[in-house]
């Protein structure tokens, strides 16, 4: 393909993308409120009342927040999928094959990653840092939704990014990139990495939240040498194939 061909692709592909994610985004505004009220259901088992504190907050919520977020996650196997659409005429016959496995995998690890944060680890922290803290320093919280849906976000959607390390690495072991000799060599810097990544991407810098992150990652990576070595032996053997 010319390159004109090239850019054409990439504007059909991201028409496309943005075509299922408008109608995402559609969906999501008619089911607004359901999904606010699954968001403030971990406040309400620890009886706490949310407070805003400017006039727009709650257009921004109702209109852009939830409806975006929530497009983005209802069009996203879409989305993939162009992504794959775009990139596949430059893969060879046998890294094709990989292209439902890859989309089922990140799908469902991204929706693993997120309802064990939902309902697990957004419920801990906030029963530690609302409920315990404030009731051993005697503070009385006052949590804005601006501030609350925040966090949720970041939190959430977090989680459902870091169970996708899974995929990368399978993907990048899949093509040869690296190999699960390099991986497991590489353990210590993986480790310190990892650390880096959830240092930056915490809505909060308390110890038990970057934790909640960084366990599941580190958790994942060992795994992940597990399905490179499975895959990787394979890679080599259909690339030696084609070569001849």
């Amino acid at each position: 393909m010319s390159l004109f061909a090239h850019l054409d692709e990439l504007r059909k592909r991201i028409v496309h993308s943005a075509v299922y994610l408008a109608a995402g985004y559609l969906v999501a505004l008619v089911f607004a409120p359901e999904l606010y009220s699954l968001m403030q259901a971990p406040l309400r088992r620890i009886q706490i009342q949310l407070n805003f504190t400017h006039p727009a907050d709650l257009v921004n919520l109702r209109y852009m927040q939830i409806p975006l977020t929530g497009g983005i996650i209802l069009a996203s196997p879409l989305i993939l999928y162009q992504v794959w659409l775009f990139i596949a005429p430059g893969l060879y016959k046998h890294e094709r094959r990989f292209v439902l496995p890859f989309m089922f995998s990140a799908v469902g690890l991204f929706c693993l990653g997120a309802f064990l944060g939902y309902r697990y680890v957004f419920p801990g922290m906030l029963q530690f840092l609302i409920s315990q803290l404030s009731g051993e320093l005697g503070i009385h919280p006052v949590i804005s939704i601006e501030e609350y849906t925040g966090f949720f976000f970041s939190l959430i959607l977090g989680m459902g990014a870091t169970f996708e390390l899974p995929v990368v690495i399978f993907c990048l072991a899949a093509f040869g990139i690296v190999s699960p000799r390099f991986l497991w060599k590489n353990v210590r810097y993986a480790i310190l990495i990892i650390f880096i990544i959830v240092a930056v991407i915490t809505p909060t810098p308390d110890i038990p939240t970057q934790l909640a992150f960084a366990v599941p990652m580190l958790v994942l990576y060992l795994l992940s040498i597990g399905g490179a070595w499975w895959v990787y032996p394979k890679c080599r053997e259909n690339n030696h194939e084609t070569a001849a």
